[in-house]
């Protein structure tokens, strides 16, 4: 898990891609950003924040494993719902390996969901198996868990069930070592230090989408989607970041905005601070709030995710 470590010899060295599925909210994003040890991927406590598929790539001794986050599949409804679940579908049968994200507080008060069975179901209709995590460990008791992880490895799409939190790091040991193991021969296709292929211009779009899920604690509009317009280097080592936040109506615009702008600002002031903490140097974030209707159902808007338009 060393970043620093050099790739092993092309005959002694593994590599393989891992899709993370899961409900909304199940935890892949802080999953991915504790395996990676770096931040890739947003985290909120909202549903269905995570809307393209988006690498997160660790070593793990001589193998590089490459985690795919994916959308929360559940049913969808719009466009954007639908492109997202195809989204997440089409990462697992491009993996090499399938673990199955499943909340551990949520299976224990109501077993398996309706989202979960959807996700078991499809795997089994592309006849994969995969391996099972009981995230949030830490918030179920032990005599709960053992009868819960039993009753899901009876389906017989799981290989094997693993017990986690990917909040505080129990049992991504136990796990890594298992996917590293399953990895196919192969040289790393990624430098070692690298930790993400979401490029930076993307990547400070989603720290500030996250912090609009984050600091807006009344109801959200989920048709947001923010842009990185422009990104200037500076001579002092810095950067210049303009980036427009697009929304739907103009009540929306109201919303993210704030009193007097104040919601704007606390948003721009924290995805600033955070930008800064990830890229290592100083950042000059400019954020515009702009009513763009319908922008769910233009084909560019879902090329800029990563997103077919048809799904």
């Amino acid at each position: 898990m060393n970043p620093d470590a050099p790739a092993p010899d092309a005959g002694a060295s593994r590599c393989g891609y891992i899709a993370i599925l899961g409900a909304p909210n199940a935890g892949k994003s802080t999953l991915i950003n504790a395996l990676v040890g770096a931040k890739v991927s947003i985290v909120s406590p909202k549903v269905q924040t995570t809307r393209t598929r988006l690498l997160g790539i660790m070593q793990q001794g001589p193998a590089q494993l490459i985690f795919i986050d994916t959308p929360g599949i559940f049913a969808p409804k719009r466009r954007l719902e639908r492109a997202m679940v195809k989204a997440a579908w089409t990462g697992a049968e491009e993996a090499d390996e399938v673990v199955l994200l499943v909340d551990a507080k949520a299976a224990a008060r109501v077993g398996i969901d309706a989202d979960t069975r959807r996700i078991l179901d499809g795997l089994d209709r592309q006849k994969r198996r995969a391996l099972l995590a009981l995230n949030k460990i830490d918030l179920v008791k032990r005599e709960v868990l053992l009868p819960l992880a039993g009753k899901f490895a009876e389906n017989p799409v799981i290989e094997r069930v693993f017990m986690i939190a990917g909040l505080t790091g129990d049992g991504l040991a136990e796990l890594t070592r298992e996917l590293a193991a399953r990895t196919p021969p192969g040289p790393w296709l990624f430098p070692a230090d690298e930790v993400s292929d979401l490029p930076a211009r993307l990547l400070a779009a989603e720290v500030t989408r996250e912090q609009v899920f984050l600091q807006l604690h009344q109801e959200l509009p989920y048709a947001i989607l923010v842009e990185t317009e422009s990104w200037e280097e500076l001579a002092d080592g810095g950067v210049k970041i303009s980036q427009i936040i697009h929304v739907e109506r103009t009540s929306q615009k109201a919303i993210v905005l704030g009193k007097g702008g104040h919601q704007i600002k606390r948003i721009g002031a924290r995805a600033r601070a955070e930008l800064a903490s990830m890229l290592d140097r100083p950042v000059h974030l400019f954020l515009f709030v702009r009513v763009s209707e319908g922008w769910s159902e233009e084909s560019e808007r879902y090329r800029t995710m990563g997103l077919e338009f048809d799904a």
